[in-house]
């Protein structure tokens, strides 16, 4: 039997900035290349290109549930695409045999104006189910995603966590051969994550074919029997062993930790607030190389911006396990201080009285937001290390393998 996916010489190239004319006729554009001929194809010769994807190699067998991870911009998200027949390939081949079911964002494969109720029913038949196929399944849908209420809303108003759960339940429900699953699950809350996990794992159980792209290497490595590392378009780390992959890739974070945040090129955001650095101090406003579970730590956000004046700045703070377990967010928009103006660059404080970190290593996501839009944001941004202290007073700690976050307590006897 064949590979249910095979993926042979696969690239994609995108044109970046090239200038786009007014929609004319074909004597205005033949009367245009006719005057200037040169101009023309100096101009298209001179758009930039950049690969996506170059080469990949890539066979998968019926039943399997891959995991493919990398960083951001590795071309997890166009393989993806390319595989759900979202976008050509520039060059090479894909074979896929079996229907594919793809959640690739929120609304992936959803007409805003029709209710969830038809969308259900639409999304059936482009998977060439019968509408009597879909009707089983219907109740089993709506009761997975929770949106009973609102099933005859049109979902252009749904909030994007319903949209996702709706979006999820008919992908994972209408028994296609091959589940695509991207990161927008990371939508959802953590309950219908657990509840996502747990429905890819019985899809892999009936024998269908699952591919995951999750930065969260907790969940592929409980999911994924294989996984897959990109790098910049390429195939890093071949199509083996879970936990290989997942060592390959944090090597990776590791090593990008390292370097200089004003020379990340693997950022989002419009760019009006750039971060530049993020060191931790101590409350002498000493720079600590290492933490230590219960001191006070200053953690500072450096910036640089382009404007004087920014308004209702959100500076946030995420930190995740070194696998990508989501461990906890600081952020001054959920104290109420929000920033109003900046100078030209200067910093961010974030104090934590008494940091609640367990002894390990953590990976620190920085994001800063004005007025709801987002100016930077570095995944991955640096990694801290955070080692044994007196958290409680009482010299004592949990073993490292319990001692993720520490809370204060207090014990009585009755």
């Amino acid at each position: 039997m064949p590979p249910i996916i095979r993926v042979h010489k696969l690239s994609k190239q995108y044109r970046l900035g090239s200038a786009s004319l007014p929609y004319s006729t074909i004597r205005e554009s033949l009367m245009h290349f006719a005057r200037s001929p040169l101009r023309a194809l100096h101009r298209n010769g001179e758009a930039p290109t950049v690969w996506a994807l170059k080469d990949i190699e890539l066979e998968i067998e019926r039943g399997d549930v891959v995991g493919i991870i990398g960083r951001n911009g590795a071309g997890k998200s166009t393989l993806l695409k390319i595989l759900s027949r979202i976008t050509e390939p520039t060059t090479g081949r894909v074979e896929l045999y079996g229907r594919v079911a793809s959640l690739l964002e929120v609304g992936t494969g959803f007409h805003p104006e029709l209710t969830g109720r038809e969308n259900i029913f639409l999304n059936g038949s482009l998977l060439g189910m019968t509408h009597k196929e879909i009707g089983a399944k219907f109740d089993e849908i709506v009761a997975f995603a929770e949106v009973e209420k609102f099933i005859d809303t049109p979902v252009k108003r749904y909030s994007s966590g319903m949209y996702v759960r709706l979006a999820f339940a008919v992908a994972a429900h209408l028994e296609p051969e091959i589940l695509i699953v991207d990161e927008v699950l990371a939508v959802g809350d953590a309950a219908f994550q657990k509840k996502c996990l747990g429905r890819m794992q019985d899809v892999a159980r009936e024998g269908r074919t699952v591919l995951f792209v999750s930065h969260n290497m907790a969940a592929v490595s409980a999911l994924c029997a294989r996984a897959m590392v990109l790098w910049q378009g390429e195939v890093q780390h071949q199509l083996g062993p879970v936990q290989t992959a997942v060592q390959n890739y944090l090597s990776q974070v590791s090593e990008m930790a390292r370097v200089n945040l004003a020379a990340r090129t693997d950022r989002q955001g419009a760019g009006k607030i750039r971060i530049t650095d993020f060191r931790a101090f101590d409350s002498q406003g000493c720079e600590l190389e290492y933490l230590s579970a219960g001191q006070e730590v200053d953690f500072r956000i450096f910036y640089s911006s382009t404007v004087a004046r920014v308004e209702t700045i959100v500076v946030a703070i995420g930190i995740t396990s070194q696998v990508g377990a989501f461990v906890s967010m600081l952020s001054n928009e959920l104290t109420g201080q929000l920033f109003q103006t900046t100078g030209n660059e200067g910093y961010f404080v974030c104090k934590v009285k008494k940091l609640p970190l367990g002894p390990g290593t953590y990976t620190i996501n920085l994001i800063v937001r004005s007025n709801e839009m987002i100016q930077d944001w570095i995944q991955e941004a640096t990694t801290i290390v955070v080692e044994p202290g007196d958290f409680y007073g009482t010299g004592r700690m949990p073993p490292q393998s319990h001692s993720g976050m520490l809370m204060e307590q207090e014990w009585k006897e009755s």
